[in-house]
């Protein structure tokens, strides 16, 4: 192998797992609880690039990459976030209604009780937040991202013209649709491989987006431009709980065959 193969190969192979957890794929999924509380112990940053590396290997919008990821592991600047964090939280159960549940507006296969353990945890993260050990910030350069699946005018133009008039109003008015969830494709699955590689690796992980209730004043602390967008903020830590299944609706109300 020459030199410039060598060098890809190794830039292209995973990092070297620190554990090797004796579980398949699908005992993750099927026992990756959201987290909430977690020790304050420190993760090593070593497990933290894994983490972010599992993240970078997932599909993004034409192959572009334009995902960025801020690792958080300073306690002052968590600690800057703190407040940040407590007040998105406040204002996010109040919105969801969560700080009154009732019976009858309960998500499915979650008891009233179930469901005040759930913010019982979350409140325990957002009054204990200095002690988390790591956040994951998940970033997608929105400029470039736009930019890069963005076809050029005349092309886009040529191919309007050959698909006819109707079909092309129909197309230009659900161009910002397309937009936004082509956007979302390029960072959403990264997003779940750190969920996923961080509860293989035994840690706590849960999928967050409470800060983007007060988004700018997080990127102020975190130095990120205005051009990037942050899309969640992965707290991740040693579990002070155990992983175990999952509750969700039976399969067969979820999946359809060929047709709705």
């Amino acid at each position: 192998m020459g030199v410039d193969a060598d060098k890809q190969s190794r830039a292209c192979s995973p990092l070297v797992s620190l554990s090797q957890p004796d579980q398949s794929l699908f005992d993750v999924l099927h026992s990756m609880r959201a987290m909430r509380r977690l020790k304050p112990d420190r993760v090593p940053r070593e497990l933290l690039e894994q983490i972010v590396d599992a993240a970078t290997r997932a599909p993004s919008g034409g192959n572009y990459q334009n995902y960025h990821y801020v690792v958080v592991d300073d306690p002052a600047t968590i600690a800057r976030l703190a407040p940040l964090w407590r007040r998105a939280v406040g204002a996010a159960l109040a919105t969801l209604g969560y700080l009154t549940p009732r019976e009858g507006h309960l998500p499915p296969t979650t008891s009233l009780e179930q469901l005040e353990r759930a913010v019982a945890a979350i409140r325990f993260t957002a009054d204990r937040f200095e002690e988390v050990p790591a956040l994951i910030v998940a970033c997608l350069d929105v400029a470039t991202a736009r930019r890069d699946l963005s076809p050029p005018l005349g092309p886009m133009a040529q191919s309007f013209v050959r698909l006819g008039l109707p079909h092309s109003v129909v197309a230009a008015r659900n161009l910002p649709r397309f937009s936004q969830r082509s956007t979302a494709a390029s960072i959403l699955p990264g997003v779940e491989n750190a969920l996923i590689a961080a509860r293989a690796l035994g840690l706590g992980a849960g999928l967050t987006t409470w800060h983007l209730l007060f988004e700018q004043e997080f990127k102020n602390v975190l130095g990120i431009p205005r051009s990037v967008s942050t899309w969640a903020v992965i707290p991740v830590g040693y579990p002070r709980g155990r992983f175990g299944p999952v509750r969700r609706r039976p399969l067969q109300e979820s999946l359809h065959w060929n047709q709705w």
